[in-house]
């Protein structure tokens, strides 16, 4: 079923098309563009809730587009020489393996709810992309050095809630 909740849902992926062809070029615009994106993940789950419009595509539909807007983001950022490769390959692999379980447990009849650390993870991935994005855009402070240790701090809690997934899985089968 098609509400307000799974609409923005769908505009999160819509946008990461324009924040891919704009970010490179001008950075500040893609900033805007993904902090926009980043705000429909909390606004979509919230109507959701609190207008009882929770449903079966939105849930499917809103960790697809999570995964999508910060996977986008970080291979723009590698494009543009921001984040070495074999950090935004750990966290997108991770991404693939935490989903792929998620998937083979739904498939038996187990559901493996987000954790703290999985929120906090996001919450590092989408503030890191931020300040990366925004380095020396709106004055001459280098923001670099902030956001590459906010997406170290997002790739350590990837890995360690990765982990948490994994035994939450073995414990439940």
């Amino acid at each position: 079923m098609i509400n307000v909740p799974t609409i923005i849902t769908f505009s999160r992926i819509l946008i990461i098309v324009p924040f891919i062809l704009v970010a490179p070029e001008k950075p500040l615009l893609g900033a805007v563009l993904f902090a926009v994106a980043s705000l429909t993940d909390f606004l979509d789950g919230y109507l959701a809730r609190r207008s009882q419009q929770v449903t079966k595509l939105g849930i499917l539909l809103d960790p697809i587009a999570d995964k999508l807007l910060v996977i986008s983001a970080l291979i723009v950022l590698v494009d543009m020489e921001f984040v070495p490769a074999w950090i935004a390959i750990v966290i997108i692999a991770r991404e693939f393996i935490v989903t792929g379980l998620r998937v083979v447990a739904l498939s038996k009849d187990i559901v493996i709810p987000a954790e703290i650390g999985g929120k906090l993870k996001v919450t590092a991935q989408i503030s890191s992309i931020l300040v990366l994005l925004l380095d020396r855009t709106l004055i001459a402070v280098d923001l670099y050095s902030t956001g590459i240790t906010l997406l170290w701090i997002a790739m350590v809690l990837g890995i360690v809630s990765g982990v948490r997934y994994f035994v939450l899985f073995w414990k439940r089968l």
